[in-house]
Order: structure tokens, then C-alpha cells, then sequence
């Protein structure tokens, strides 16, 4: 059994495959002996969230057989932690009740603590505003955004409606959409049905990748508005891979501006200004901004969603591509 922690969007990844002496075993029992480090009833929660991927295909029903070499993959959650401290960082909350709260995020605001960086994250600043989230693993945060990506982030406020949301998610319940704007002109909207996996070099990358290494991806997208070598995209996911968004645009050779990981940073064009040029090479982030976020409310059951408009700072980058050759 191999354990990976895959970063800021997806928890710790649980691997293994089933030996000969647990074939014919219920799936969970098998997790039990694999993934010794969980209690049984815990692995049978998170195989009822949906959790539990055999051989890719997502599985629901632990009493379902094992069969030796079956390659299994658990999303666990990670246990509630107890070293990550409250802080008195200011937080733009677009909507809270007694179980769910809905954060605009801004850019440059870590989700949760990783290596290099302890503290001054949004799981420290929940901690804090929403006391009650230091029982709920990561404070409740159930998704993430990368840290320089900006938008709509939902947090569950107690174990019930993280183990509904967490459950939801599984089950693409979620609807999510994003604004980015992209080098190179899209004449049309589509689907981008590629896996995606660990760069094989870079281990700070993702990559589209094939075979087992690679788990589904699909983002649609659509034109929302076309300028002289750049295009306004309207994107909605279907699943929720790390950094999936910015991976599929740069496989298609349309990363986005300002993304210095996938290849946004990169200015090309002939004919352009010098000040639109220096506009784009300066761009401080990704201009990538989930807009929209809809769910099925975890205690009402009632379908709810918001929208929240891009910030300043691509708004005027857009004006600057609308404006200037």
C-alpha cells in the first residue's frame, strides 16, 4: 500500500492491490487489511461516499467481492488538525448558515498548510470565523482552488453536512464554473475529455497522462468572448483533478495568462503593443476565477447557487485586450 499526498486540491490518495489471500473478500474488509492505518468503520464511510475506485471505476457497495489484482484507490480525509491554529485573517463570505459557509476567495490565499507554508491560509482564517470547524477534518474545506486562482469556495460547518458535500462531490452533484482567459484564439466551445496524472519528470506538475497512471478528467468550455490572439473562456467541470483547468488548456496549447507552471507566462504575438505585451508578462497570476458554484443544500436538500463576477484584476485585463492590439 502506497499513501501519496496529491496537494492543494485532492486529499491524501490511498493505493493498493488486492493479493491473492483477499480474493473472493468483501471490498471492505479487503480496504481494512490494506489501509490498516484506518478503522474498518471509517473505510466503509468513505466507500459510501464514493471514495473507494476500483480499477478506475468509482464503487459505492463495500460487500461487493475483491478479485486478486484489483487496483484500488481511496480518497481518505485526512483527521482534523489539531496544529493548525486560528488566525484573524479577513475573509469575503458570500453566504453562511449553521452548515455550510460559501467564501469568495482571493487570489494569492493558500486553501489549507502545506510544506513551506504553515500558517496565513484560509483553513487558519476559518478556524477562527467558524470556531465550530476545529472537529471537521481541514475545517471543513471540502474542494480547493490553487492559491492564485480567485472565486467561490463552499466549507461545510459540521461532520454532517462535510460527510453530505464530501458525498456529493463524489457523485458530480457540484456544479462549478470558471472564467479564464487564454492565449490563442478558440473559434468554438468544446469537451476536454483527457486523464490526468503526476507530470512523469516534473512531480510539482500535473500532466495529461495515459494508462493507470492517469484519472478522469472532463471540463467543457465555451467562448464567452474572442479578442486579437486571446479568448475569454467560460468553463464548467466535471470532474475536480489538481490544477485540471490549467492542464487541459495548456495540452490543447492554450494555457492561460499569467500561469507560470503551465506555460501562460510565455508572450507571443506579431503585430502586438509594447504595452499590451508588458501587460501580459506582468500579469501576477493565472487569470483563472471560479465564478459559479451550485449545490444541493446538505441539511434543506434545497438546490442553491451563487455567482461571483471576476476581480479587478482580470476585469482589466479584459478591458485591455477589448482596447488594445
Amino acid at each position: 500500500m502506497t499513501a501519496t499526498d496529491l496537494g492543494e486540491e485532492e486529499d491524501l490518495l490511498l493505493t493498493a492491490t488486492v493479493p491473492p489471500d483477499l480474493a473472493g473478500s468483501r471490498l471492505d474488509v479487503a480496504c481494512a487489511r490494506l489501509f490498516d492505518q484506518y478503522s474498518r468503520a471509517r473505510l466503509q464511510g468513505w466507500i459510501e461516499e464514493g471514495r473507494l475506485r476500483v480499477n478506475g471505476e468509482t464503487v459505492t457497495r463495500g460487500r461487493q467481492p475483491a478479485v486478486t489484482g484489483d487496483a484500488l484507490e481511496m480518497d481518505a480525509v485526512p483527521a482534523p488538525d489539531t496544529t493548525v491554529l486560528p488566525q484573524d485573517i479577513p475573509l469575503d463570505i458570500a453566504h453562511a448558515d449553521k452548515h455550510i459557509a460559501v467564501i469568495r476567495k482571493p487570489a494569492g490565499l493558500t486553501v489549507h498548510p502545506g510544506a513551506g507554508q504553515r500558517d496565513g491560509t484560509l483553513q487558519n482564517a476559518l478556524l477562527h470565523h467558524f470556531p465550530q470547524t476545529a472537529g471537521v477534518p481541514r475545517a471543513g474545506i471540502v474542494h480547493r482552488l490553487d492559491k492564485d486562482t480567485s472565486g467561490l469556495l463552499v466549507v461545510a460547518l459540521d461532520l454532517s453536512a462535510h460527510a453530505k458535500l464530501v458525498a456529493d462531490i463524489g457523485r458530480r452533484d457540484f456544479r462549478r464554473e470558471y472564467d479564464a482567459v487564454v492565449h490563442g484564439t478558440l473559434i468554438a466551445g468544446a469537451t476536454i475529455d483527457l486523464p490526468i496524472g503526476r507530470h512523469p519528470r516534473e512531480r510539482v506538475k500535473m500532466a495529461v497522462v495515459e494508462g493507470v497512471r492517469g484519472r478522469e478528467a472532463v471540463t467543457h468550455y465555451r467562448v464567452q468572448e474572442r479578442f486579437h490572439g486571446h479568448t475569454h473562456l467560460r468553463l464548467k467541470l466535471e470532474t475536480g483533478r489538481t490544477h485540471q483547468i490549467r492542464v487541459h488548456l495548456s495540452h490543447l496549447r492554450h494555457p492561460i495568462i499569467g500561469d507560470t507552471i503551465y506555460g501562460g507566462d510565455v508572450v507571443r504575438g506579431a503585430g502586438m503593443s509594447e504595452r499590451l505585451r508588458e501587460t501580459l508578462k506582468s500579469f501576477p497570476r493565472q487569470a483563472l476565477h471560479a465564478r459559479e458554484l451550485e449545490l444541493t443544500h446538505p441539511k434543506s436538500g434545497k438546490r442553491i447557487g451563487w455567482t461571483c463576477e471576476p476581480p479587478a484584476d482580470i476585469q482589466a485585463l479584459l478591458e485591455m485586450l477589448r482596447t488594445t492590439l
